[in-house]
């Protein structure tokens, strides 16, 4: 259970500091702005053969009450590019990272 309140929260998110503010779209057709930090990271992948390769991460990281009902295949807009939700994962702490791709 977290101790701070999702304004507490928000602090972290601002757009004014790390935070990046994205469109999301849901399956019914809502568009709302939700703030929270972008990163795309690199990641080494271990396919054997002793040689790793890099494969990018995409996640956005926000605010559970703003994305509640968050669901796969829904549309997350970033820096003006489409992204998909692929998976949703809420900690219990009022935080949630969504898994995103960009369709190809």
């Amino acid at each position: 259970m977290a101790v701070e309140t999702a304004d507490d929260r928000a602090i972290f998110l601002s757009a004014d500091d790390f935070g990046t503010t994205v469109v999301y779209q849901d399956y019914l057709g809502g568009v709302s702005n939700v703030v929270g930090i972008f990163d795309n990271d690199f990641i080494e992948v271990d396919a054997g053969g002793g040689v790793g390769y890099a494969l990018q991460q995409p996640r956005f990281v926000c605010r559970t009450a703003d994305m509640p009902n968050a669901k796969e295949n829904e549309i997350l807009t970033i820096n003006g590019l489409d992204h998909i939700i692929r998976v949703v994962q809420p900690d219990g702490t009022g935080m949630t990272t969504v898994v995103v791709e960009v369709p190809r």
